[in-house]
């Protein structure tokens, strides 16, 4: 089991009388499960941060080396012939 570390931490009252309320509303069981909560979605923000730059400049070297790209416009002149010709066909 990890170690606990006490803390004593500083809050605006607004901050303190919504970590309060989500208790009292019974979304949470105690004030520390609240902070035990937003300090992992810190956490998980500040991987995405670090790992973000790598992970798209992956998907960019990959998108170039999948082949020549076709023009949005093409694309989409290609969905609304299906469109129209699905709804010639059900109508």
């Amino acid at each position: 089991m990890s170690r606990i570390e006490r803390m004593t931490i500083a809050l605006p009252a607004e901050m303190a009388a919504d970590l309060k309320a989500a208790v009292a509303e019974g979304r949470y069981a105690s004030t520390s499960e609240v902070v035990h909560e937003a300090l992992r979605e810190w956490t998980r923000a500040r991987d995405v941060q670090r790992h973000e730059p790598a992970a798209v400049h992956e998907l960019i070297r990959a998108g170039d080396e999948s082949g020549p790209s076709i023009p949005a416009e093409d694309v989409y002149a290609e969905l609304r012939a299906l469109v129209a010709a699905r709804r010639a066909g059900s109508a």
